[in-house]
């Protein structure tokens, strides 16, 4: 039943990511609009502050041409040179103002195809929401259906996961939640021995399961790096592994996503944390087995919890909402591979979109 019903989310997230494809298309056409039209008013108040300071001596050659020309006494050699200087620089005026009223013609035609592609863009977020509403329904199925053992098994994981958030660096957060849960296993396999030994059947089972559900591999792996590995998320690659930022070369990849973009597990694992971590903001690691770890951060809100088991594709969390019209303040998921606690490169592994 319970592998029936993870089927079933991860068959919604699919036909949900179809439509974040559509969101996408359509918020990067506005985004791409409003840098333009951002572009164009800024170019256009640049020309206009230089067109400012001839504008009174325009307004006077309008009304009175040639007091204008004669209002200082001079040579005739002088009045024609400066016959010649009005003339060039009326061309040059006439020059600045063809090129202002082009830039005041991009930017109303920039606003009316931003206008034209608001529609496609809501229905869009339409399908969306309503496609995010079907899933978030299932989860909280499941959530309300997951087992009590499993409840229970991943309380060592949740307490892994507290003293994980105190760590300085992530790597530091990593080694302490391997170091807990070793610890916890080695508790539930002591407990199970000093029941038996007492004779207590039921309490020796009952430490037994736990021994067992602790002693489970999260996940087998993630096999070859031959672009098995589904990404996280609907969106475009802004940062890859290695480009330079100001902490150094990047240790992961970063997706600029569409509004409201649902996240999806890269692989068959356990959440061994989930929640804010210094300037990661908002951050999930899951376990895949076989030492590797996904970090991926700078989401919105959660929909898993630590202990969870999850397979490839079950829905992670949700990214943040953005406007469009201001494409800089557009969310970002960064995604992280770790190798027994050290960052490699995901590229390798991750399957091409589309």
């Amino acid at each position: 039943m319970q592998a029936a019903l993870t089927q079933q989310r991860i068959a919604t997230v699919a036909k949900l990511q179809q439509a974040e494809e559509a969101t996408a298309a359509a918020a990067d056409r506005m985004a791409a609009l409003a840098e333009q039209k951002k572009a164009v008013a800024a170019a256009l108040l640049k020309r206009a502050a230089a067109f400012a300071p001839l504008l009174p001596l325009i307004e006077r050659l309008a009304l009175f041409p040639s007091e204008t020309l004669l209002a200082v006494p001079a040579s005739p050699r002088d009045t024609l040179r400066g016959v010649l200087v009005l003339r060039g620089l009326s061309r040059e005026i006439g020059r600045q103002a063809a090129a202002l009223k082009q830039k005041q013609d991009q930017l109303a035609a920039l606003t009316a195809a931003m206008a034209a592609a608001a529609p496609a863009l809501e229905q869009a977020e339409a399908v969306q929401a309503k496609q995010d509403a079907a899933l978030d329904a299932e989860i909280a199925s499941a959530a309300a259906s997951r087992q009590s053992a499993e409840d229970a098994a991943a309380a060592a994981d949740q307490a892994a996961a507290d003293d994980a958030a105190r760590a300085a660096t992530l790597k530091e957060a990593l080694a302490r939640i391997a170091t807990l849960h070793r610890e916890a296993l080695v508790r539930a396999a002591r407990l199970a021995r000093r029941e038996a030994a007492r004779g207590r059947a039921a309490a020796a089972a009952a430490a037994k399961q736990r021994e067992a559900e602790l002693a489970a591999p999260p996940g087998n792996g993630i096999g070859a790096a031959n672009g098995q590995v589904m990404a996280p998320v609907v969106g475009k690659v802004v940062r890859d592994w290695g480009d330079p930022t100001l902490a150094g070369p990047a240790a992961g990849i970063s997706y600029a996503t569409p509004p409201g973009a649902r996240v999806i597990s890269p692989c068959n694992g356990s959440v061994v944390f989930g929640s804010p971590f210094h300037s990661y903001g908002l951050l999930v690691i899951l376990d895949c087995g076989g030492g590797y770890d996904f970090v991926l951060a700078g989401l919105d809100h959660l929909d898993v919890t630590v202990g969870q088991r999850l397979q490839s594709g079950e829905p992670v969390g949700v990214m943040a909402g953005w406007n469009p019209d201001q494409p800089a303040r557009r969310p970002q998921l960064y995604l992280e591979l770790r190798r027994d606690g050290t960052p490699v490169n995901p590229a390798p592994w991750l399957r091409a979109q589309g």
